[in-house]
């Protein structure tokens, strides 16, 4: 299934995407895809329920409305930081031996087409293009990689919008540069597990004012999605509805030589195979 949040911020009613044109209703039975949704076997649960909807022809057409981003404010945005090696070679930086972790405000998350609005003292904003993972149940101390599996509820697409200035070289962890308003676009929708049939062969891409800045795959990952959740499970407890970011492949705007920032103006178009795409317009401080 693919599952989508539609409606004005605040307001969004969920919803199982049938095609480009047409959608299941679930608000009638599902009070958003949030840590209780997930944590009680909602997708298992509404499984037949939109088959069911979808064969009568309980059915409604898009009609213009804003997609918010697919998951109700998750507990944490946890993030994995140069996961790709020649994005990690792009930044001059070390390929690692053990996944990097980071937090990133969950206040970050909004629709994949909301506007991205850069902080105020920003000099360095900058783009990175993504495959989120959505956990599907209470993990902790997964004794297998093999078993991070079951705890996958779905994957979407994630613009980690980061700040390099704040991030890198004002000192303390780079959340500073990672959690300000708006640096977390996701959707536009969740693929169920299931819909992926290898989420290790997944293209990715990202342009900037119709110009492809990165262009990858989730082959030249370092450390898988299974990997990485079953990691994380030995140092914290994962939460259904958990969002984990897990690196993005080169073509950031600070492997640029010269560095190509982010300024008000520009639109950011990103996607990921089967997981859809994105579109930001890129506004000035408040």
């Amino acid at each position: 299934m693919y599952l989508m949040r539609i409606g004005a911020p605040g307001a969004e009613k969920p919803i199982a995407r049938i095609d480009d044109d047409t959608y299941v209703d679930l608000s009638d039975t599902v009070t958003d895809f949030d840590e209780a949704f997930f944590g009680s076997g909602g997708i298992d649960r509404i499984r037949p329920l939109v088959a069911e909807r979808v064969t009568t022809g309980q059915v409604s057409s898009f009609a213009g409305e804003r997609i918010g981003a697919p998951i109700a404010r998750p507990h944490q945005i946890l993030c994995i930081g140069l996961n790709y090696s020649d994005h990690a070679a792009e930044t001059g930086q070390a390929v690692p031996t053990e996944p990097i972790l980071f937090n990133k405000s969950p206040n970050t998350l909004i629709g994949p087409n909301d506007d991205v609005r850069i902080p105020r003292g920003a000099t360095k904003p900058d783009w990175e293009v993504e495959l989120g993972i959505v956990i599907g149940r209470r993990t902790s101390y997964l004794d297998s990689v093999d078993d991070a599996r079951d705890a996958i509820a779905g994957y979407l697409v994630v613009n980690d919008v980061s700040e390099r200035a704040f991030q890198l070289e004002r000192g303390g962890q780079w959340a500073k540069g990672k959690s300000a308003e708006t640096f977390n676009p996701a959707g536009p929708w969740l693929a169920t597990a299931d819909e992926i049939e290898d989420v290790l062969d997944l293209d990715m891409w990202l342009d900037i004012n119709g110009t492809r800045r990165q262009d990858g795959n989730t082959k030249t990952m370092i450390f898988d999605p299974y990997f990485i959740v079953h990691y994380l499970s030995q140092f914290l407890v994962l939460e259904p509805g958990d969002l984990i970011n897990t690196g993005t492949p080169p073509g950031v705007g600070m492997g640029f030589n010269p560095p190509v920032w982010l300024k008000p103006g520009d639109v950011m178009e990103l996607g990921i195979q089967h997981l859809g795409r994105q579109r930001q317009n890129v506004v000035a401080p408040r």
